[in-house]
């Protein structure tokens, strides 16, 4: 217990010695991407230090000075399958980045999608000791939560990526972002806790390690893309994010600043990839390309008469010289599309979406980028849709600005400005939950 949050602890640690050293890389690990930007810090303790719990990235302090990204190997569905493969892709990325910034990188903050995300909500009470609450108040309030026994089961061990407190209540008022220094009698919590499987994020441990780099954090894709897409009145106000990966896609909800539910869908724009290879028999490559340049899954008069040169190289002249009308490959597309928003809105609605007070939702991922889609999913989720791209961010290429490097600009604002989790505060020894978090990110003790 005590092992999970001194290493925990010690990774926060190590985040914090390297961004004082001035550089750290992120790491999106993705099913058909692994990108990677390397962040210089300009020495301004305000964006290192969290002024309040849960205050959101601040963009002040770095600069991107360094970004590559490569075709990702052995990922499937937002997991290492092949970590050889994986342990490449990586290091491909990784010293491209550190080519173009010119230095070398020792830590890395990773995030990572898939891992079948689990959400919790947690809540906690105590009795303040004196009038005035105190840093050691708000660790006893965490550790009062009652934590559901969550490991094992016929899934396999499950640990903690994230528990955060999302909310404060003294007494009768709640909504507090930050009750320390106030006054009153009783302090409450409610907490927000996500696990995952467990042999995922060992895995991405383990392929950090052997890429000879130090993990100096992780985190869930769909959080931090929601960090880098959503808008400062969308977090406050009830908001979702749906990042349309390659391998899988990320659901996240905000409210009042903070991810309240994270869940991932098992599909992605591989999938469609692999129905238009299946339907057209052409190979992955090829698929992809007309995807990209064709695709969509709204079908016009004109789209009857729009003919695709499939071309090929089989060296069947008649079988390499077919087309297809854009009519004909929406029709193989927009099942699938249909079938993954049908999956997003079971999530939503598993999470309560419709009881938020805005209920916008933000598509991005590399995914949303098929023409049409935003309309798509106003009809099948029906709420607000837009498209989103992530925030600028200093230095940031233009080519690493769309929607598909959500993700990975979200982790540069993690990385400069983490939200306050559970283990940023001593909790007492004695009070650590009993049956809760035993097997919880046993990983770290068997990888630091």
């Amino acid at each position: 217990m005590i092992e999970l949050y001194e290493s925990q602890r010690a990774m926060r640690k190590m985040r914090k010695a390297a961004i004082e050293r001035g550089v750290v890389a992120v790491l999106d690990v993705g099913s058909s991407k692994i990108a990677c930007l390397v962040l210089r810090f300009d020495g301004t303790e305000g964006a290192v230090e969290s002024d309040g719990i849960g205050s959101m990235a601040g963009q002040a302090g770095f600069r991107v000075i360094g970004a590559a990204t490569t075709r990702s190997r052995g990922v499937r569905f937002g997991e290492i399958d092949a970590m050889g493969e994986t342990e490449r892709a990586i290091r491909t990325a990784l010293q491209a980045a550190q080519k173009m910034a010119n230095i070398r990188v020792d830590h890395v903050l990773a995030c990572f999608s898939g891992a079948d995300p689990r959400s919790y909500g947690l809540a906690g009470s105590v009795e303040l000791e004196g009038h005035v609450v105190t840093e050691q108040d708000v660790s006893r309030v965490l550790s009062s939560c009652d934590v559901p026994d969550y490991s094992g089961g016929y899934n396999g061990a499950r640990e903690v990526l994230h528990a955060q407190p999302v909310n404060f209540a003294l007494d009768h008022r709640s909504g507090l972002a930050d009750p320390r220094g106030q006054m009153g009698q009783v302090l409450s919590t409610d907490m927000h806790m996500l696990t995952i499987d467990a042999n995922a994020i060992q895995n991405l441990a383990h392929c950090v390690k052997r890429c000879d780099l130090e993990l100096a954090g992780v985190a869930s894709s769909a959080y931090v893309s929601g960090v880098a897409a959503l808008v400062e009145d969308e977090q406050e106000l009830g908001s979702a994010c749906i990042d349309l990966g390659g391998g899988s896609t990320g659901v996240s909800i905000f409210m009042k600043k903070h991810m309240i539910y994270g869940d991932a869908v098992r599909m992605g724009g591989d999938h469609i990839t692999s129905d238009i290879s299946m339907g057209l028999q052409v190979p992955m490559a090829v698929a992809e390309r007309i995807k990209t340049f064709y695709g969509g899954v709204v079908a016009t008069g004109i789209d009857d008469r729009d003919e695709i040169e499939i071309g090929g190289d089989t060296g069947d002249w008649h079988h390499d010289r077919r087309t297809v009308t854009r009519a004909e490959l929406i029709g193989i597309m927009r099942p699938r599309v249909e079938e993954i928003l049908e999956e997003v809105r079971a999530c939503l609605d598993a999470a309560g979406f419709e009881h938020l007070p805005s209920q916008q939702i933000v598509l991005t991922g590399g995914g949303s980028q098929i023409p049409g889609l935003d309309g798509l999913a106003s009809k099948i989720l029906g709420q607000q849709v837009r498209l989103g791209r992530p925030l600028r961010v200093h230095g940031l290429p233009q080519a690493a600005t769309g929607p598909a490097f959500a993700s990975v600009v979200g982790m540069c604002l993690f990385a400069a400005h983490p939200q306050d989790e559970w283990w940023d505060f001593d909790l007492p020894v004695d009070r650590y939950p009993a049956k809760s978090l035993k097997r919880a990110v046993k990983w770290f003790r068997d990888n630091w």
